[in-house]
Parts: C-alpha cells; sequence; structure tokens
C-alpha cells in the first residue's frame, strides 16, 4: 500500500476539519447542475448498457438518483442497487450485490459497467473480482482503497454502533488491488471524509484516476464527477483508453496526481 511522507500525513491529519466544513458545499454543487447543462449534454452518448450504481455508506438509492437519472437521458440502462441504505460491508451484503449484477446481465445479455460512490466503490472493486465476466468497467468516487490514511474516527464509529469491522471479507484480497478491468478512480483532494489519498489508483494499463473539485458527499452529483463518468462509460466494450485531458478538459480537470 501507499504510504506518505510523514509531513504529508500530518497536513491531511491537520487539515482535516478545515476539509470537513467544506462538506457544508455538497448543496451547493447539486444546485450548480442546473447550470452545468452545456457541459453535461455535450458529453457523448450512452449505447443502451447496464451500469449498476451503488451508494455510499448510510445512503441508498435516492442518494444516487440524480446521478441514474442524468445516465438515462444519456442512453444508459442505469440501475439501482435495490438493496435499501447501505449500512456497510455486513454478513451477506456482497453476495447479494453479485446476484444484483447477474439480474442486470441476464437482463440485458450485456456486461454491466459498475460505479460506486465511497463505499459502493469497494463494493464494486469487490464484485469485479469475484465476476470479471460479467463486468464492463469499474468507476469509483471517493473510495478508499489504498493507503493507511483513513478517517480514524469515522471507522470507530461505524464499528462501535454496528459491531462489523470497516472493511470487506479478508479472503477477498488487499482492497488496493484493482480489478482485471479497466478501473477508474475519480476523487477530489478537498474531500472531507475519504483522505484523497486513500483512493488514488497504482496507473497501470487499465487504470487511472480524475482529480475532481468537490465534497465527498457531492461527488455523485458534481458536474465535473458525472461528467467523467459519462465521458469513461461511453468508451467502446474492450476499447478502453485513459482520460483525455484536451481542450476545455485540459481546464477543468487536472493532470494525474502524483502523491511525491
Amino acid at each position: 500500500m501507499t504510504r506518505l511522507p510523514e509531513s504529508h500525513a500530518f497536513w491531511l491529519q491537520a487539515s482535516a476539519p478545515f476539509r470537513l466544513a467544506l462538506e457544508a458545499r455538497a448543496g451547493l454543487e447539486f444546485a450548480s447542475l442546473f447550470a452545468a447543462q452545456p457541459l453535461l449534454y455535450s458529453a457523448p452518448k450512452g449505447d443502451g448498457h447496464p451500469v449498476l450504481v451503488l451508494p455510499r455508506l448510510l445512503g441508498c438509492d435516492l442518494s444516487t438518483q440524480p446521478l441514474r437519472y442524468y445516465l438515462s437521458s444519456l442512453g444508459y440502462a442505469a440501475s439501482p442497487w435495490e438493496l435499501g441504505v447501505n449500512l456497510g460491508p455486513r454478513h451477506g451484503v456482497l453476495r447479494d450485490c453479485l446476484t444484483r449484477l447477474e439480474q442486470l446481465h441476464a437482463q440485458h445479455g450485456r456486461k454491466v459497467s459498475l460505479v460506486g460512490w465511497s463505499l459502493g466503490g469497494l463494493y464494486a472493486r469487490e464484485m469485479a473480482k469475484e465476476a470479471p465476466d460479467l463486468v464492463r468497467q469499474v468507476i469509483t468516487l471517493g473510495s478508499p482503497f489504498t493507503g493507511d490514511q483513513k478517517p480514524v474516527e469515522f471507522w470507530k464509529t461505524y464499528e462501535a454502533v454496528t459491531g462489523d469491522p470497516m472493511g470487506l471479507p479478508e479472503h477477498h484480497g488487499p482492497l488496493d488491488e484493482a480489478p482485471p478491468v479497466p478501473t477508474t478512480s475519480i476523487y477530489s483532494r478537498s474531500d472531507g471524509i475519504v483522505p484523497w489519498t486513500a483512493s488514488v489508483e497504482r496507473e497501470g494499463p487499465r487504470t487511472e484516476n480524475i482529480e475532481v473539485e468537490s465534497s465527498h458527499l457531492g461527488l455523485a452529483v458534481s458536474p465535473l464527477s458525472l461528467y467523467a463518468v459519462a465521458d469513461r462509460l461511453a468508451q467502446p466494450e474492450d476499447i478502453w483508453r485513459p482520460f483525455e485531458r484536451s481542450g476545455i478538459k485540459g481546464w477543468l480537470y487536472r493532470t494525474p496526481a502524483r502523491i511525491s
């Protein structure tokens, strides 16, 4: 796993209260969707393939409705996870996610793209490891799958309330191991809940990182996030290329982060 220099780790810890306060802008990010219509609908149209959207911790299908509505309007068969409130990686939750994946694959007769927000992204990555033949690609939004800079107090509160450890079953292997399908991690340096370094994928032939400016709670409604998701989903099946930052995208999206 990636380890940060001590000075960088100290900065992340010291800035945590400020970053958490920035989560209050999530409402403004949702409101900005209306002003961002020209950008959002300049994204390439979808090819109709199924997309399963998984919510964050304590989120439900209502929380992912704006993202699913946008993807549906572009031509994708965007579907909710239909498992109620995401109460964490409890016993059987990954099995139920895989059942949902199998249903969509059988219904559409095509591979399914997985879009997971925060903890939902961890589910998406593990689903793709378990059933790669059913998955077209994985896109995560602020998902903490690498490094040791986790929001410790948040994790401890979850464990105290539920009695479950914050994580997935150990037999699935390291969380920072990328799935065997094209994988994109979308993250924000000003994320107030998940430190951005915990969402940085090791870049390879079929993995990439896209940095946006957003709160954690706004990642599923931020115009920059939504456009990036749509851009990634529009690639032809089995022809995956990294995100292209040419033209106006060069102004809106930073070049891939260098932790060092």
